[in-house]
Order: structure tokens, then C-alpha cells, then sequence
């Protein structure tokens, strides 16, 4: 009999203290082990104690007090240090994202207020539709780099995030935000937000007796998007000054994903085309270094374009120092002159040196995926007297013998329970036909919310006639968009059923699915029937020590290469001339370098939930665009539950209200890092559909897809019934009858034995049939993604204020 063992409720009483000495046996039990004399000196601790009472935390009220009273110096020194850093003369500038969330906010008027000569010195750089300019403030010790964009412009607004230091959101008094602003905002809290500043234009635009009613609303406003952070106005120099103040002083958020890798935004740019082919030649990026300490022998990917290496590393003189050199004229020593920065680019090329050169034997390569071996997955195939003995077995394993009265058929006998069943012998039967239960909807209804729906959503101008709305509808992509809202709802009402084809035999069209006795507990081998796909990818052997070793190397190793701060220009070699095309129309270019492994072809796996605002229907296999960590590239997913099973449910459709796992071939990326999934519609623009967070990388996590096939009783007896409409043939009826039946209403059973040569079967059951019961096949095969990877990402149509909130039709499932 086992012993009783306490549960973790057990009531837990104070030990006796016996008196206030201790004997001296005591003292020595207490103290067994204790290695005395040997000192250990902590330096968060002001005195000297033993290694074991430090190992055990033996500490005294006193040293607890102060060791915690260091962390904490330590860490107020380290938040103090990170701000002194950035924006100073030795770190990078302090990267500023400014973001108007509303059509009436003017951008130009807040960078008049921003480039006031009294705070600093401007240096002004403009490159296509993105306006830059770069604030150096001597007096405040800090300089600054503002960058904008508009909501509208989706991707550069969220590539542009990833590397800012710092968001600055300019808010409208009355509404604070439009839509386009409300879905900028949502994006961007999916990714992932740096440190942000909210400050409110127009304040002073306003009546004086209103000024304070709209405070008062707009703060009521922002508490829903972003609790307890304080409007800053920036209406007059003054509130510019305080402003700039507020950016220099916040506390920095940190993102997990950029953190752990080295990135830069280029400033400059320059190609020089090779001699072979002038559409691939060598790209020059000129930026500052965040991050982490750069090093030329790993890759570099360059957001929504790709992978490539490095040649060298040159360290140019820094174009916007903070305190610029002062030159005395030998003419008249009472002058000093300030070099400008158009006067340090004449003397770059005198000044620039070269700081790393890639080494061949220490560089990463940009193989991405294996070379397969045609050989390697050879097998052996039976013999003709293994398979003659399988035969003989299962014909010996098929022969029953029953005792049955003399008299009786075959055919009877078959119909005749084993000794624990009942057996009437009376012929009793319902004979019921298959009942067709339809959906009933008032079309009246349905017709009048549609109505109300489009009167409500639709805003036209005065201008436009009703005779020109039908100019630009796309019949086309209506159909196609009717023909997904029909499936997905089929899907809901019936999950996973399909009819059994006619034309073609069962037993062909459903060869790749088998039976599983229970979805949950039967095993499935990983390895088994893996596609061609598969020998092209790489796999760990354990993907979370990896990422822990990789992690612990980076906060602990010392990696040789360009620090954080430094003004450098990267050679990357390779490199199509439509990236430089890219940043010259005015598209930002941002460089992150890789971590090992990263340019690597994996199965990456992602936790992702559909996002509220959007109800359009997203089938599998769709492609979509994708935004995992640092990289922006596109692919065609597959949905399956998230569950902790080792075999996991295909879904068709990316369901609302229910987190699901999307799984793709892409490159291996480390988590931690934000997801977010769009898709392009018709007219060009990119609609936000889901958003997560990276999984694992891990190509053994089965997708199993299950298909449903139904048959419906057409003959009951006691515990068996014929049923018809499953089949359609004798042969298919055979090759199933290994396979277990269920009901909808919860019975189990079995083929017996096919019953002519139209696919009717006799079946048994656990229990009576019901006659409007329905007979169910679950049938499972394992499903694996398409090989559609692409990390170019064509260029969206800007968003618009009517286009973001979309009706939905009514479907008529008749």
C-alpha cells in the first residue's frame, strides 16, 4: 500500500525554537559543510563573507539592504547612460519618426517650428517624397535626426518604425486622429512601439473659451490608445523648445528584434555598376551604427530586398559632428571660421580610411538552401514472398466462423450478431430517405441590410452620379469574392465535408489520406512521405539551445567591427541596380545585419489572431505579405490550430476570435519578433488581416488536413443499417472498410461488408441508429506549404480615408 504523501495545501507551522542558546550538537548539524575561513568578497557588498553562506543567500537584513540599494544605483546608472549616449558627440544621432495621424495636421509648419536657428544648427537633406533634416543643438549637448511619413504610406511608415529611436505622433485637437490614423496606429502597436510622443497642433487656432473643452475631450480620446501619457502642444517656439527638451530626456522602450542585431539607416547612397553587368554592381550605404558592434564578415539584408555581403568598411569623417572644428585664419588670428558641412565633404577623401575588409574565410555565405541528395532518401522494397505472405495472412485474418441454423444463407448469416449481441431475426426496419435540411432566410431582409449597409458605408460627393459608380466595379473579383464568403460559410456550417467525386473513384481521389483511430493519440511519423521541398531546408537539432547559445555570445563575446555611433559607409557587393532606383525615388533604406543561420531557408511557424477591423475571407494558400521581425517579404501560409498536440488541425480559412499557427518557408529568423500579416486586394492596396508573433522554426510540427466523407442511412436494423451516398462503387467500399465510422450524434461503428455494386454497405454500430442521423468518414493526410517565398514587396497605393472601413456583403446560401 503506497504511503500518503502531503498535496501542496497542507497546512505549514511555525518549527519549536527550543530556548534561546543553541546546544552545541545543533550548532554543528546547522554548520556541517561549511567551508570557515575562506573569504569571498562581493564588491555589492561592504563586508567579507563566506562562499557558502553567499551560495545559500545567508545574507544579513543589512547586506540584503545594501546589495539591493546597488542594483539599483547600477541600474538608474545604466537608463542615464543609455540617454547621454544617444544624441551625443560620441553615439549616433537621436532618430526622430514623425507621424501626422490626421489629413488637417500641416507637417511643414511643425518642422518650421522644429528648425529654429536659435536652438541649433539645421542641416537640411531631402530625397524624393521623404523630408529629413538633421538638428544640431551645441548648447543642449544633443543632436537630432527628424524623418517623416505619411499614415497613408503603410510600408516606409512601418520600416521606418523599426529603426527610429523615437516616434513623435502629431495630433489633431478636435479628433486627434482619422481613420487612416486609427489604422496606422494599430499597425504599428502590432510591431512593436519604440519610445513615443504625442504632441497636439492647433491648440492655439481655437477660440479661447474652447481651448480647454478640447483638451479636456482630445485627452479622453488618447486615454484609449495610449493611458497616462501627457499632450505636449507645438504651436509656438516656445512649446517647440520644451518639446526638444522632452525627446532628449524620455526614457528609452527597447524592441527585442533590433536589439540583439546591428542596423543602419542610410543617409547616402552611391552605385558603381560592375564591368560584366551594369544591372548588378556594388551599393555604398553611408549611415550611423546602431545596435550593435557591425562586422563585415556577416550578411546584411536590406529591408524588401534581400540578403547580401560586404566587401569592406570604410569609417569617413562624421558629416554633422556635434561641435565642428574650428579653423583660425593665419592672416587675421582674431577670425575663426566653422567648417560647414559642405566644406567636410571636399576633405572626406582625405580623411576616410578603411576601417575592416571582408575576410573570404571568415565571411558568411549566402547559400540559403541545401543541395539535395537524390540518393539519400533510396529505400527497400519488398520481396515477392514478403508480399505473397502478407496476402496469405490477411486471408486467414479475413475467414469468420459463426454457428449459425441449418438453413440459413450466406447473405443471413451475415446479418446474424455474435453471441454478446441480440439477434431477433425479425425484419424490422426504417426505411427513411435522406432529409436535405436547408437554411431558411428571408431575402426581403437580406436585401434590406445590404441596403442599409451600402447607404451607410458608401460617401459620395455631389458631384458623382449613381449611373458612374457600376465604371468602377470589377465583376470579376466580385464573383471570385461572392465564391469565398459562400465556402467560408460552408465550412462553418459543415466543417471539413466534401461530396465523394462521381467521375473518379475514391480510393484514387482520397490515396493520400489514411484512418486514424483517434486524432489525438495515434502516432504519425514526422519523417514519413516528407515532399521534394524538404532536402532544400535546414533544420537544428534543437533550435532553443541554438538561439540561447547565440543570444549569450552576443551579450558576452566581443565582436571586432564598426561600434555603435560610428559614421561609416558599407561596400555591399552584389547588389541590383533597382535598389539604388528604390532610394532614389524616396524610399527609405534600412540595413540590418544577420545573425548565423538567418539567410538560411527553414519552416517558420507563427501565432497569429485576425485583426478586428478587417472581415474579408483569407483562404489557405493564399499569398500574402508579411512583416516577421526586420524582414518584409512575401509568401502563401497555411492555417492549423494552436495547440500543444503533436498533430495539428489544418484550417481552410483564417478564422476570427481564435488564435491560429501560420506556417511558411521563409528564412530562419530568431524570436523573439511582432508578425503581421497583409494582403493586397484588387485595387492595390495592402489590408492588414492578422498579427502575432514568431513561433519557432521547427519543419517536424505536422499539419494534418481532414476531409469529411458523409453517408446517410438508407436501411436500420437493430445495431446495423445500410447506408448509400458515402460510395459510389463496390472497389471503393473495400479499400475504406478498415476505416472507423462515427455519427453526428455520437455513434461509433464500423464496415461490415459492401452490399451490390452501387456503393450501398452494410455497417454496424455501437448502438440504434436514428433515422435523420448522418454517417461520417474522418479521413487525415499531412499538408505542407508552398515554395513561394519573395522578399521583394511591390510598392502599395496609399492608403485612403473611405477605403480603410469596408462593408460586407450578405451571402444567400441558396
Amino acid at each position: 500500500m503506497a504511503a500518503h504523501r502531503s498535496g501542496p495545501l497542507k497546512q505549514q507551522n511555525k518549527a519549536h525554537k527550543g530556548g534561546r542558546h543553541r546546544g552545541r550538537g545543533s550548532a554543528q548539524r546547522d554548520g556541517k559543510g561549511e567551508k570557515i575561513g575562506v573569504p569571498f568578497f562581493d564588491p555589492l557588498i561592504s563586508c567579507t563573507r563566506s562562499l557558502t553562506d553567499l551560495l545559500l543567500g545567508q545574507l544579513s537584513r543589512v547586506d540584503q539592504r545594501h546589495r539591493a540599494s546597488q542594483l539599483r544605483k547600477q541600474k538608474k546608472e545604466a537608463v542615464l547612460a543609455e540617454k547621454r549616449q544617444l544624441g551625443s558627440k560620441d553615439g549616433p544621432p537621436h532618430q526622430i519618426l514623425v507621424v501626422p495621424l490626421h489629413d488637417r495636421i500641416s507637417l511643414p509648419e511643425a518642422f518650421r517650428l522644429l528648425q529654429d536657428k536659435d536652438t541649433g544648427t539645421v542641416h537640411f537633406s531631402e530625397w524624393g517624397s521623404t523630408h529629413s533634416f538633421m538638428l544640431l543643438c551645441p548648447r543642449l549637448k544633443h543632436r537630432w535626426f527628424f524623418t517623416s511619413a505619411r499614415p497613408g504610406e503603410l510600408h516606409t511608415v512601418l520600416d521606418m518604425a523599426k529603426v527610429a529611436d523615437t516616434i513623435l505622433f502629431l495630433l489633431d485637437p478636435l479628433e486627434g486622429w482619422d481613420s487612416t490614423g486609427d489604422y496606422c496606429l494599430s499597425c504599428l502597436f502590432a510591431q512593436g512601439l519604440p519610445t513615443y510622443t504625442l504632441a497636439v497642433q492647433g491648440v492655439s487656432g481655437l477660440p479661447p473659451r474652447k481651448q480647454i473643452d478640447a483638451r479636456k475631450k482630445l485627452s479622453k480620446t488618447v486615454e484609449k490608445r495610449f493611458p497616462d501619457d501627457k499632450l505636449l502642444l507645438l504651436d509656438t517656439q516656445k512649446e517647440a523648445e520644451m518639446l526638444l527638451r522632452q525627446l532628449a530626456n524620455q526614457k528609452q522602450r527597447h524592441l527585442a528584434f533590433r536589439d540583439r542585431r546591428a542596423y543602419l539607416f542610410a543617409h547616402t547612397a552611391d552605385f558603381a555598376p560592375s564591368e560584366e553587368n551594369n544591372l548588378v554592381g556594388t551599393l555604398k550605404i553611408s549611415g550611423y551604427v546602431r545596435g550593435q558592434t557591425l562586422n563585415v564578415n556577416s550578411l546584411l539584408h536590406i529591408i524588401g530586398q534581400g540578403d547580401f555581403q560586404m566587401k569592406q568598411i570604410d569609417a569617413p569623417m562624421d558629416p554633422f559632428p556635434l561641435n565642428p572644428r574650428v579653423i583660425k585664419s593665419q592672416k587675421d588670428p582674431g577670425m575663426a571660421m566653422e567648417i560647414c558641412v559642405t566644406d567636410a565633404v571636399a576633405d572626406m577623401e582625405e580623411d576616410l580610411k578603411v576601417l575592416m575588409k571582408a575576410d573570404p574565410d571568415k565571411q558568411e555565405s549566402l547559400q540559403t538552401e541545401v543541395i539535395p541528395d537524390p540518393m539519400e532518401g533510396e529505400q527497400t522494397w519488398p520481396t515477392e514472398e514478403e508480399l505473397s505472405e502478407a496476402n496469405d495472412f490477411l486471408k486467414k485474418s479475413s475467414k469468420v466462423v459463426k454457428k449459425v441454423p441449418k438453413g440459413t444463407s450466406s447473405y443471413q448469416a451475415e446479418w446474424i450478431l455474435d453471441e454478446d449481441g441480440e439477434s431477433d431475426g425479425e425484419d424490422e426496419y426504417d426505411d427513411m430517405e435522406h432529409e436535405d435540411f436547408i437554411e431558411e432566410e428571408s431575402q426581403d431582409e437580406g436585401s434590406g441590410k445590404e441596403e442599409e449597409e451600402e447607404y451607410e458605408t458608401m460617401t459620395m460627393g455631389e458631384s458623382v452620379r449613381d449611373d458612374l459608380y457600376d465604371d468602377n466595379v470589377d465583376d470579376e473579383a466580385e464573383e471570385k469574392m461572392l465564391e469565398k464568403y459562400k465556402q467560408e460559410r460552408l465550412q462553418e456550417m459543415f466543417p471539413d465535408e466534401v461530396d465523394t467525386p462521381r467521375d473518379v473513384a475514391a480510393r484514387i481521389r482520397f490515396q493520400k489520406y489514411r484512418g486514424l483511430k483517434s486524432f489525438r493519440t495515434s502516432p504519425w511519423d514526422p519523417k514519413e512521405n516528407l515532399p521534394q521541398d524538404y532536402a532544400r531546408i535546414f533544420q537544428f537539432q534543437n533550435f532553443t539551445n541554438t538561439r540561447k547559445r547565440l543570444f549569450k555570445e552576443i551579450e558576452e563575446k566581443e565582436v571586432e567591427g564598426a561600434e555603435v555611433g560610428w559614421y561609416v559607409t558599407l561596400h555591399v557587393s552584389e547588389v541590383p541596380s533597382s535598389v539604388y532606383e528604390y532610394f532614389k525615388r524616396g524610399a527609405p533604406l534600412i540595413a540590418f545585419s544577420l545573425l548565423p543561420h538567418e539567410q538560411k531557408m527553414s519552416v517558420l511557424n507563427m501565432v497569429v489572431s485576425r485583426y478586428s477591423g478587417n472581415t474579408e475571407p483569407v483562404k489557405a494558400k493564399e499569398e500574402l505579405i508579411f512583416h516577421c521581425g526586420f524582414r518584409r517579404f512575401r509568401a502563401s501560409p497555411l492555417f492549423s490550430q494552436h495547440t500543444a498536440a503533436d498533430k495539428h488541425k489544418f484550417q481552410r480559412f483564417l478564422t476570427a476570435d481564435v488564435a491560429l499557427v501560420v506556417t511558411i518557408y521563409g528564412p530562419i529568423t530568431f524570436p523573439p519578433a511582432s508578425v503581421l500579416l497583409f494582403k493586397q486586394n484588387s485595387n492595390g492596396m495592402h489590408s492588414l488581416i492578422a498579427t502575432g508573433y514568431l513561433l519557432s522554426v521547427d519543419p517536424d510540427r505536422m499539419v494534418i488536413k481532414r476531409v469529411v466523407l458523409s453517408g446517410h442511412p438508407f436501411k436500420i436494423f437493430t445495431k446495423m443499417a445500410v447506408v448509400r451516398y458515402m460510395f459510389f462503387n463496390r472497389e471503393d467500399v473495400l479499400w475504406f472498410k478498415p476505416v472507423e465510422l462515427r455519427t453526428k450524434w455520437g455513434r461509433r461503428g464500423h464496415i461490415k461488408e459492401p452490399l451490390g455494386t452501387h456503393g450501398h454497405m452494410k455497417c454496424s454500430f455501437d448502438g440504434k441508429l436514428k433515422s435523420q442521423d448522418t454517417v461520417l468518414m474522418n479521413l487525415y493526410k499531412r499538408v505542407f506549404p508552398k515554395w513561394t517565398y519573395d522578399p521583394y514587396v511591390p510598392e502599395p497605393v496609399p492608403w485612403m480615408k473611405s477605403e480603410i472601413s469596408l462593408s460586407v456583403p450578405e451571402v444567400d446560401m441558396k
